[in-house]
Formats: C-alpha cells, structure tokens, sequence
C-alpha cells in the first residue's frame, strides 16, 4: 500500500512539474504585479573582511512591495537602532559597519538578513563574518646549519597561521626568487626539501616570506645559514661549530636509494570535497636525486584535469568527483633503485543541487503545482523546508500543500495562500539554502515581444518568430498570417511551448505580417509581427587565378549579386588575413586591384560579401614571376585624352567618356577627373575622382546648381599628362541643401549666454541661392518651444539672457531659395558656467601611514556646481612639526583629482607633522568656495641622519665622538646607534661593534682601541618607528711615540742612499766584463785562479762526483750542479745542494749572467781564517763589493 502511494505521489510530481514548467518568467519586466520578496545579492557564507575597513554585510532584495529587512546575529534579532556604529543602506538590507570607531573583532558573528512584505518572506544564508589576520613570525634565533655534501635536509618555514592561510615563497636577501629543480623543491607546507645537498648550496640567506592576500602584507622568517662541507673540511672546522651549529650527519655521504621524507610509511590516506582541488605530495630523498612518478592504481589519470607541479612532486587534481576516489601511488626512482608510497583518496561532497534551485511557480486560483528542491551529497543530505523563514512543521496548517521529502505538492491553491519557500539541504561538509515563492494570481494575458517586431531572414533558411506570454492562468498561443481566416498549424509551422513559431525553410511567400494572440479565461491580448525573407548573397563572377610579371598589375573581380534591401560589404583578404596596408592594392566596389606587383604580393586572395543577414565568399591565387628581359625602350608622358562626352545625363549625375592618347612605352595607371565650377569658381580646376588605367568611362556623382566642366589627365610611370580640352557644360538644376552644417555645438562665454556655432556649408553644398541658417534652441528641462532666429554668412549666432548653466536642445536648419534641407538632428550644449557656490561637506582624512593620507568628502550636488565638472582641488599645508610647539606653516600645496571623485590621497607627507586642508570643486569656470579647513597628524617615520659627526681627541686607545641631532626628526628621538669596525691598509673590514645611546647624548668616548688603527664609524638615530639612515666617518688612533722612534725610515738615512748606489755601481761593472768574456770565448778569471791554488778544496769538481768543472761556454746555460764545501771540510747543509743560503746573507748570493756563482767574492775570499767554521752574516757592505771587483781584475 505504501509502495502504491509513493508511486501515484511520484506520477502526480511529474504530471505537476510538466504544467509549472511553463509559469518560468521574468516578472521583473512586469510592472504593478504584487510579488513575493526575491533576494538578488548577499554576502557569501565565509566572509573575510579586511579589518582596515568598514565592514558591508550585503543584503539587496526585489519584490512588489518593495521588501522590508531585518537581521539576525548569532541567531538573536539584532537591534542596529542600538548600535550606533551599524547604519542600513536606504531600500536595501545592506549593513554597514564604521570600525573607525570600534574593533572589528566585535562583529566577528554570524548574520542572516530576512527580506519581507505581505506576500512572504525570504531569508538569505547564514553569514558568518571573520576578519583577515595576518600576524608576525614568532621571534626565534636560528642556529646555522652544517651539513655534508650529499645528504638530504629539510628547512622548515612552519609560517604563522593567518586567515585566510599565506602564500608561502623562498627568496633571498635580494629579494630574487630562489631556484628550484627537481633536486630542490617547496613542499605544500611551505618547507624547503633537499633531496640531496651540493656545496654550491651554502648561503647565508634561505629566508621564507609569508605573503598574506587580503591585507597585502609579508612577513619574512630570519634567514637561514646553510653550510655544506665535505666529510675532510667538517672535521677541520668541527671546533668552530660546535658550540652553536646543528650538525646533521658525521658518516660519509654515499649514493644510495630513494626513500620519501613525505608522506612517510608506505601508504597514507586523504580526504577532499567534489568540485575542489586535489594535491597529493611525494618527496624522495637519494643520491641521484631521485625522479618522481604517479599512476592510479585503481584506474588512469584525468588527463584534461591532472597536472604536475613542483617537478612531478606533486600531483593536482582540479574540479574533483566522485570518479577520483581510490589509489594512487607514488615512485621515486634513481639508478640504485625505487620506493613507492599509496595514498587513499576518499571524496566526500557537501550539498550540490541536481536539478538546478527550487524554481518559482505563479499559479491562478484553483491550478496545481510543484516545488521540487533536489539535491545530493555525500553522505546523503538531508532536507527540511520552511515557510516565510519559519519550519514547515511549525507553519499553519494548509490543506493544498503536501511535502512529499524533497518536494512540496500544491493543489487547488487559492488567492491569499502566496508565500515564500525556504529549501535547506545539509550534511557534515556544507548546506545550501534556496528561496522559492509560490505567487497566487489572477492575471488576463499580456505579450512580452516588442510590437510591430521585424524578423529578417534568408530564403531556405530557418524562421523563429517569438511570442513570449504572461498571464495566470497560463495564457494559450494561436498564430495567424495576413486576414485572420483561419490559425498557423502543420506544415510548414511549427509552435513551441514558449509561444515561438518556426518555419524551417523560409520562402519568399513567407512574408508577411503575423498576428500571436494569447488568451487566457479573464482575457485576450494579441501582438503583430513581420516577417522579411530576403534573397540570398552570391558572387556571380569569382576572382580567377593569375600568373603577372614582377612589376605589372593584376586585376581580381569578384561580382556579387545581393537583395536589394540589404546593405552589402566587400571585404578582402590575403592568405587569410587583412590586407597588408599598401597604396599599390586598390579595392573598388567589385574588384581588387595589385599595381607594381612584387614577390610578396604572392598569395591567395579572398573575397568576402557580408550582409547583416548572411555572406559569400571566393577565392583565387596570384602567383608573381620575373619580367621577361625587353631592350630598354625610352618612355615618355601619355598624350593628352580626346573626344570628351557626356551621355546619360540625369538630375545628379553624367557619363563621361573618352580617348586615350598615346602611351608612349609606358602603361596608363590611372585617368584623373577634374572639374571647372564655372559658377562659383571660375579658372579654378578641382580633382573629382579616379579610374583605372584600363577603362576610358567613369560615372560621375554631382551636385545641384554646379555649371560643370570636365577634364581629363592621364598617368603613366613617367608622370601626368597635358591635361585634355574641357568638355562642353553640363548644367544642374538648383535644390534644396541636401545637407545640415556638421559641428553643433553650444556653450557660454559668459554666465548669462549660450553660443551656438556650427561649420557652414561650402558653396557645393549649398545646392542653390539664398542659403541662410535657421538656428533654433529650447530648454532641455523645461517643456518649452523652439525659438527660431534665421542667420545669413555667419557661422555663430548669441543668445543673451540665459540662466546660468542649464542644458539645452540646439538644431540648425540650412535653408536656400529652392527649400529647406533635412530635419536637422538636436545636439546639446548648455550655457554659460559660474562660479560654485557650495563646498564639499562631510570633508575627513585617513591617515595612512607617516607620508600618505586619504582625504574623503561628499560630493558637490551638480547644481551647487553651476558649471561642467572638472574636479576637485585639495589645498593642504603643514601647520608644525609635532615635536615642536612653535608653528611653522609651510607653503600651501594643491593636489587636482579630476573628474567626479569623492576621494583622493596626499603622498610626500612629513612624518609626525600636524597638517590642515580643505577641498573646494571647480569647473570651467573657476573654482568654488573652500570647505571647512580640517586638520590630521602623520604617525612618526623613521628620523633622517644625524646632522654632523665629527671625530676629536684622539688618543693611544680611545676616540671621542661629537655629533648633532637630525635634522628631519619624523618623530621622538629614542636614541642613537652607534656602529664601529676597525679597517686595515688594504681597506678590509673588521668584526663590527654596536652601542645603544640615550637620545640627549651629542657625544661619546670609545675606549680600549687599538693604537694606530683606523676605524670606521657609523650613526644613526632612531624613533619608535625604528632607525634612519646612518652618518659615517673615519679616524685613526694616534702611534705609541716609543714605537715610532724605532720605527725611522731607513730609505731616508744617508749610509743606506749610498749603499745602494755603490751596489748599483758594482751590478753595472759585473755585467759589462761578463759580456766582454763570453765574447772573448775564453775560459772565465776564476778558472785561472782555481788553477792557482794547490789546496784540493779550490780543485775543480766534476760532474761525476758534484764537483766544480770548467766554465765553458757550452755549459753557459747549466744550472749549478755542487755547492762550495768550507774550508774545514765540512758540509753545511746537505739537504740541498743547490740552496744558496750558504752564500752571502740569508740566501742572497747571486748568480751571473751565465749561471756561474759570485758569491764567494762577496767578501769570502780564501785568506779568510778556515777556522771560523760558519759564514759572515754581516750585511754587505761597499768594501766587500770592492773586494769582489779585485778578484776579477
């Protein structure tokens, strides 16, 4: 039984459903009909507001009566009378909040608005208002990071939670973005991931930025240092870390296999709501870095809504269903192997309608009808209907209404029983309310087609001729065509049920005027409608295919056959697009012409005919070769046209054609028409138009009451020709101005006039004598006559005594013996501007921040105005300088915002300054009176440098410091900041020191400074907005005088100057009695002195036993192959027998220019005593060079 029940309500629904289908109309194009409140626009269910502003909670409803509103806040009535900061729009249910005066946390709540007159009520959805937060990064010291070369790291961002949540990037101190790759990549969480770290990834600056979208605000994280060594370096520096370093891994880095640091485990699950985005993450850390993959296990990918991010770490889903559920899995690949990870992905769905929303139903006393609010979810939702806002349970009992779940059932309604329907589907992820209102009434049928509407159609093609109805009950819709004998059914008609008739192959017999009535029982109502069936547009003559010669002309046509009623165009096309914008390309009315074509000029032409109905187009190619070589011919000008006549001459027109004359080896381009007024402007020869070179006819258009004379010229590549005799005088009769002067306009030059100037017609369009000027003009607002004054060789007529700025309706006639011209068009002007005589009110300022302010005022009423608005004008001036008491006004400065604003903004303020302004508007005329002068105060700013710095008393170890104060304060001063670094001779700098200062200190002593060190100072000052620019200087601390006396420059003692030049000296001679030796070709002075001694200690050696040989000159270029044993036979350093240290002071022996060694006749001559064992380590001196010389010589 039940089941049978369910079945009839189920027939009944449809049955119902089909007949108030047809009830969907705009009843807003309905004036006078009583209709239920609508709401048209609300606020949406999350509202985040900027808590800078003020606060608009939308609520705007329709309804006839114009609906009432009231609010609800967190489900109580909420009394804006009380609130005195809440003020309601007039006829609108839309809150306004001024937290100028309060705190927006105070109407963080949930608001419903409720719209209603005495045909229902509807409620708008639950509105729950939060206002935007964007708060600081929670202060924290981040130790530097020291990690080895190859190992994976995560840097954390963890950015503060705001509303809505930041936008997360990772930039560095230049603010550049920095790089990712498949190596290096953001997490969703904002995190930087690491698959495996380089040394080029060590840097100072990995900073996170917060960017927070409502209120455009950054937050930055401190920067974070990234050291990455390899295993060697970090034991080095292991001592200087680890006090205040995180050290992640002290094993080797060796390649390995990937493994996920997101998500972890081997599976993990996600939820996600239909419809919105899907992100799943897998970040694998190895070395080599990994490659990231994904499939779906349980099916394929939506390939026109997947897509990869962050180098195939993250895969998007957009626009999520229910057919995204299951299993995806995840890979992570690298050449020593592979791990997967699945995520289970489970769709849930909040309320989402089926059918579209609840539809509003007007039924007529005694009709049925249906509301049907169908909608799914996951899990199912669940429905409950309301009345006027209250539960339907709880709502008067009515016996035509049944609620059958998700539909309520009307029958038998009757007049009184209007109401509005309130439809609520919710589950655990979301709600949807909708209005609907059920609209009782009696209403005989109207028409809502324009009357007397023309439809335009092609011949064979489809008519649909539209009757758009209204009436309760629903109005039935019968056509007829001409006489009314008989109704429009079957072939070839067809009726719509929204009253639409069609023909699907209009014919010429077609046309015609219809007739659509619609009646209901209360009445009838009938409309007229016509029908135009046009013929169709063709081209007649398609262009043809053509082969031209580098340098000639080609000639498309393309003729065109269309109904005469409508308006064609021709438009032409190369290779699909337009023309290219060339003088040579020629577009008559039906050809195409390519003059001096080039290879460019190759392609496919088209062209196209367009109507307002319909279009044809044809196509054709133009292919370009190069010129057949001819012997140079001489050209010259063409000869003259001949044997002008005139044919078929009518009011406004005559054929003229002609001759041409000899072209002398070059083609006519082009004939041009001129023509003598012999009336007007006798002896004076004007250009009337132009032809091709190919034809000898042109049809020309005259005017009335010319006496015309022809002439023609033609034009080859060499230049125009003598122009021909003139043709005999063609005569047209005088007319009436076919034309108005152009140009109206009216304007006043004084308050109390109206100037009224146009351009007047030349003497060619004056079509006869007597032409004169019938000015007229009236009141726009007022609901006067025209005056008419008549004007004669003038182009201006004054009209005095007019109120001050006021609209006028301006015609000017033109007028000759012969009649008027047209009825001229109206054109607007006023008269003369005034001075304003009201300033803006409501004038106010909103500081921004230190050096921007907002000034806002209600505009001037366009009466007070008396004149065109051009603007507001903002004087403003600093009155002083809030930490001084003295005023100082500064000059006044002017900011113009043109047109209608009501706002404007003041930039280049001065920090913490006391400012006045007013506004005053202007228009063409000047500028109004000033509105009240208001006053605000710039917050403080940061200060400017100190004045001056100056360094005094310099002593052994301190500085003492002098300074004066800013002179640009931009607030309190708050103290100083001192900054010091000590700075070597290759202009290095040091570690730097940092002192805080009291504000009323102008100097200060450094002590404990190193002593002849110079320092770098740097000072700034600072207010509680924070610190400015810095002043800097140098200084050095003065020398220890014990340390200075030991520290004489030798280069300036006379024994060390004539050192040098006797070292000098001996250098010179050397070289000079080496050079003549080895041209000599001899054995070397020191062989024969060798030779002269008998101790075996001065024997040559040999090579064989590392001793001395001869010095040959083939051995010139051998390096020194033994070094010289003392004389008591021992051996000084063994360790290298090629160290010179042995020779002279510290190493400082010298070699010849051929290698041999002199140093032993540096003054270690053999006479010395053998005895003393080490060698001299006195400094040489000049008696040791001479004794040197000695032995050579």
């Amino acid at each position: 039984m039940m089941e049978r029940r369910r079945m009839d309500a189920a027939l009944l629904v449809l049955f119902l459903g089909h007949l108030a289908a047809a009830l969907e109309v705009p009843l807003d194009l309905l004036e006078g009909l009583p209709q239920p409140p609508t709401i048209t626009h609300q606020s949406p269910k999350d509202y985040i507001i900027d808590p800078r502003e003020n606060i608009i909670i939308h609520c705007e409803a329709k309804g006839k009566p114009h609906p009432s509103f009231s609010w609800t806040r967190n489900g109580t009535h909420f009394d804006i009378d009380e609130d005195p900061n809440v003020t309601m729009k007039p006829h609108s249910g839309t809150l306004v909040v001024d937290i100028s005066r309060a705190k927006a946390e105070q109407y963080e709540c949930v608001y419903q608005c409720t719209a209603r007159n005495k045909h229902g009520t509807a409620v708008s959805n639950n509105i729950v208002v939060r206002q935007s937060r964007s708060p600081l990064w929670s202060k924290e010291k981040i130790k530097p990071i020291v990690v080895q070369e190859g190992v994976s790291l995560v840097l954390p961002c963890r950015p503060p939670v705001g509303l809505p949540p930041p936008i997360i990037f990772w930039m560095d101190n230049y603010f550049q973005k920095l790089p990712q790759s498949s190596r290096v990549s953001q997490s969703l969480n904002g995190d930087l991931y690491f698959a495996n770290v380089l040394r080029e990834d060590s840097r100072n600056d990995y900073i996170c930025y917060a960017r927070f979208p409502y209120t455009q605000t950054i937050q930055q994280k401190q920067p974070i240092t990234v050291k990455v060594l390899n295993m060697d370096a970090i034991n080095d520096t292991m001592a200087a870390f680890y006090n205040d370093t995180d050290l992640f891994s002290e094993e080797p880095a060796d390649e390995r296999k990937p493994t996920f640091l997101v998500p972890s485990g081997p599976s993990s699950s996600k939820t996600v709501l239909r419809g919105q985005v899907l992100e799943m993450e897998c970040i694998a850390e190895g070395l080599p870095t990994p490659e990231i993959s994904w499939t779906k296990v349980s099916g394929v990918l939506p390939a026109k809504r997947t897509s990869f991010l962050h180098y195939q770490r993250t895969l998007r889903i957009v626009n999520v269903s229910e057919s995204d559920a299951g299993d995806y899995r995840c890979t992570g690949r690298n050449q020593l192997g592979s791990v997967h990870h699945t995520i289970h992905v489970t769709v849930k769905a909040a309320p989402y309608w089926i059918s579209g929303t609840p539809r509003n139903l007007v039924l007529a006393p005694g009709e049925n009808g249906v509301l049907t609010c169908r909608a799914s979810g996951t899990p199912k939702p669940s429905i409950t209907w309301a009345m006027n806002g209250i539960p339907i349970e709880n709502s008067p009992k009515d016996l035509s209404r049944k609620v059958e779940d998700d539909t309520i059932i009307f029958t038998d309604v009757q007049t009184g029983s209007s109401a509005v329907y309130q439809c609520n589907v919710s589950n655990d992820y979301g709600y949807l309310l909708s209005n609907a209102f059920v609209n009782v009434l009696s209403e005989p049928p109207r028409v809502l087609t324009p009357a007397n509407k023309v439809y335009q159609v092609i011949k064979n093609h489809r008519a649909l001729m539209d009757c758009a109805s209204f009436g309760s009950p629903i109005p039935k819709i019968e056509w007829f065509k001409d006489s009314r004998s008989s109704t429009l059914d079957g072939d070839p008609y067809i009726h719509h049920d929204n009253g639409t008739l069609e023909i699907q192959v209009a014919q010429a017999v077609n046309s015609g005027k219809y007739t659509c009535v619609a009646r209901n029982m209360l009445g009838i109502y009938e409309n007229h409608i016509y029908l135009e069936v046009k013929e169709p547009t063709r081209i007649l003559k398609q262009p043809e295919y053509k082969v031209v010669q580098r340098g000639r002309s080609a000639v498309f046509e393309c003729k065109v056959k269309h109904d005469p009623s409508l308006i064609p165009t021709m438009t032409w096309l190369k290779d699909d697009g337009e023309l290219p914008d060339d003088e040579r390309l020629i577009v008559d009315s039906d050809s195409l012409t390519i003059t001096d074509a080039t290879e460019n000029d190759a392609g496919v032409y088209t062209c196209i005919m367009n109507t307002t109905l319909d279009h044809d187009s044809a196509s054709a190619e133009l292919t370009v070769v190069e010129a057949t070589p001819t012997p140079a011919v001489l050209s010259e000008r063409p000869d003259a046209p001949t044997d002008l006549e005139l044919t078929d001459q009518k009011k406004r027109s005559v054929q003229l054609t002609w001759t041409p004359g000899d072209e002398h080896n070059s083609p006519i381009q082009k004939f041009l028409i001129q023509y003598e007024d012999i009336l007007h402007h006798r002896g004076h020869w004007h250009n009337l138009t132009e032809v091709l070179g190919t034809k000898t006819t042109a049809h020309l258009k005259l005017s009335p009451y010319v006496h015309y004379t022809f002439r023609v010229l033609a034009l080859n590549a060499v230049g125009f020709s003598r122009p021909s005799f003139p043709s005999r005088m063609f005569k047209t009769e005088a007319a009436a101005p076919d034309e108005n002067p152009t140009g109206i306009q009216g304007f006043g030059t004084e308050h109390d006039n109206l100037v009224i100037s146009w351009k007047p017609l030349t003497s060619l369009q004056s079509n006869g004598p007597g032409l004169h000027y019938k000015v007229m003009w009236r009141q726009k607002t007022v609901d006067s006559e025209w005056t008419t004054v008549t004007v004669a060789n003038t182009s201006k007529f004054v009209v005095s005594g007019t109120p001050t700025f006021v609209p006028y309706e301006l015609k000017v006639q033109a007028v000759n013996d012969h009649g008027a011209g047209p009825e001229p068009v109206i054109a607007h002007g006023y008269s003369g501007e005034d001075l304003p005589v009201a300033a803006p009110e409501n004038v106010q300022a909103v500081v921004r921040n230190s050096t921007v302010a907002d000034v806002h005022w209600d505009p001037v009423p366009s009466k007070l105005i008396r004149g065109h608005l051009k603007g507001y004008k903002v004087y403003y001036w600093k009155e002083r300088n809030l930490h001084k008491h003295n005023p100082h006004h500064s000059d006044q400065q002017v900011l113009t915002f043109s047109g209608n604003h009501t706002h404007g903004m003041l930039p280049g303020l001065h920090p913490f300054s006391l400012y006045s302004f007013n506004v005053r508007v202007y228009n063409g005329k000047g500028e109004g009176p000033a509105s009240l002068t208001q006053q605000f105060e710039t917050p403080e700013g940061v200060p400017g440098p100190p004045t001056s710095l100056i360094v005094t008393n310099p002593n052994l170890d301190s500085l003492t410091l002098e300074w004066n104060p800013p002179h640009v304060h931009n607030g309190r001063i708050t103290g100083y900041t001192l900054k010091y670094q000590p700075v070597n001779n290759s202009n290095e700098l040091g570690p730097v020191e940092e002192l805080a200062l009291p504000p009323n200190e102008t100097s200060y002593t450094l002590p404990n400074l190193k002593y002849s060190t110079r320092y770098k100072f740097y000072l700034n000052a600072k207010t509680v907005m924070g610190a400015g620019p810095a002043i800097s200087q140098e200084a050095i601390t003065i020398m220890d005088e014990a340390v200075a006396s030991r520290q004489v420059d030798i280069a300036t003692q006379g024994w060390f100057i004539g050192l040098m030049c006797a070292i000098a000296l001996l250098i010179l001679i050397l070289l000079i009695i080496c050079f003549i030796q080895r041209n000599k070709g001899g054995k070397y002075p020191v062989k024969e002195k060798e030779d002269a001694h008998t101790d075996p200690e001065f024997q040559p050696m040999k090579d064989d036993d590392c001793t001395f040989g001869e010095y040959s000159d083939n051995e010139d270029h051998k390096p020194l192959k033994g070094s010289r044993t003392p004389s008591n036979g021992t051996v000084k350093r063994d360790d290298s027998d090629d160290s010179l240290v042995d020779y002279g002071e510290g190493g400082d022996g010298q070699f010849n220019e051929d290698g041999s060694f002199i140093g032993q006749y540096s003054g270690k001559s053999a006479s010395r005593d053998t005895a003393e064992g080490h060698e001299s380590s006195e400094a040489p001196s000049p008696i040791n060079a001479m004794n040197s010389l000695n032995s050579f010589v």
